[in-house]
């Protein structure tokens, strides 16, 4: 089985290094960074040290454009070579590298997707305030709620794919940008019947930059997830 771990970065120069580093100890997976134009150097941070380990590639892009493009182009650029599991990463720290061998194996154990949950026994959040709490567990029961998803962390960025199961989705069909993306691809893998396991994970704050969480990208969770939920609830759809 051959792993791809694809890593969106803007601005991420204080911690690239050590999470790339650590997927690459913790595992046997390649990494694949995608940088949009980060003005920080990230890309050069990650070509230098690709420069020694070939395990490291780097797609550079032109411009910040939202981490469903950007995570799109990394799974294309995973599927045209051959990767067997595709892997969704942030690049800050959040998601502990030491997790992923757990969240492969049940990937080999059959899981068509496999989300790394922050909010089933044994998960854990660490370093966040109640507020950021709230707004997380507010936003996954809304989602769970309008979309009819039984799982319990549907906003969850540590993920593994399939290679044979993201290709039954039609990937160019999502036009989400934000972090709307993930509940994308979820309610499809869904939809599509697919096999779908919740691995219990820490997830620690981020010690470095800044968040891209903002008032648009929730903004567009929330009128997406309303417009899918309203969709589903017409009358005469299954």
């Amino acid at each position: 089985m051959t792993s791809l771990v694809v890593i969106p970065t803007y601005d991420e120069a204080g911690s690239v290094a050590d999470v790339v580093t650590g997927v690459l100890i913790a595992t046997e997976c390649d990494v694949l960074v995608v940088d949009d134009g980060s003005p920080d150097g990230t890309a050069d941070i990650v070509a230098a040290m690709g420069s020694d380990e070939p395990r490291i590639n780097l797609l550079r892009r032109d411009e910040k454009s939202g981490l469903g493009p950007a995570y799109r182009a990394g799974f294309a650029w995973g599927l045209d070579r051959g990767y067997d599991r595709l892997v969704e990463m942030d690049a800050d720290g959040s998601h502990r590298p030491e997790d992923l061998p757990r969240l492969l194996a049940a990937s080999q154990q059959g899981a068509d997707l496999v989300l790394g949950s922050r909010w089933v026994p044994g998960g854990a959040v660490l370093n966040w305030p109640w507020y950021r709490r709230l707004i997380s567990r507010g936003g996954t029961w809304y989602a769970r709620v309008m979309l009819g998803l039984a799982v319990r962390d549907v906003t969850g960025g540590f993920r593994v794919f399939r290679a044979q199961s993201l290709q039954r989705l039609d990937l160019a069909d999502v036009a989400s940008q934000g972090y709307c993306f993930q509940i994308d691809l979820l309610r499809r893998t869904v939809a599509a019947g697919m096999r779908v396991v919740e691995v219990p994970i820490t997830f620690v704050e981020r010690t470095h930059g800044r968040s891209k969480m903002s008032g648009a990208i929730v903004r567009e969770a929330l009128w997406r997830v309303t417009l899918w939920g309203l969709q589903r609830l017409r009358p005469g759809r299954p």
